[in-house]
């Protein structure tokens, strides 16, 4: 499977529990940490834990599990690593802190 095809599966997977404004970077010409990163928002705290839970449950039925997930229990910032993928879950308050979409500009910001 395409790494593409993968990022899509996440974003599905977050727009099913309806995340907000969710953006796929594609950071693989800038970074060697990752090809994409794919950043949404949850109204809260509860919200991004169903987000997190639904893109683990749709990633798994690919043959996919994070190497690591981190913030899980604050569900403030839930960070999950497949390698080529990473997703970030924030709540409101801190996606606007964080902002990494600035951070990351040199990004390309990808339609799927």
């Amino acid at each position: 499977m395409e790494i593409r095809e993968m990022a899509k599966i996440a974003y599905d997977a977050l727009d099913d529990k309806k995340g907000v404004d969710i953006t796929v970077l594609d950071i693989s010409e800038i970074s060697t940490m990752a090809d994409y990163f794919i950043i949404a928002s949850g109204n809260n705290d509860n919200q991004v834990r169903a987000m997190v839970d639904n893109v683990d449950e749709e990633m798994h039925k690919i043959g996919k599990n994070p190497t690591h997930i981190e913030g899980y229990r604050s569900g403030d910032w839930v960070l999950m690593d497949y390698e080529d993928i990473i997703v970030h879950v924030f709540n409101k308050d801190n996606r606007l802190f964080y902002d990494l979409e600035r951070i990351w500009r040199d990004g390309k910001v990808v339609e799927l």
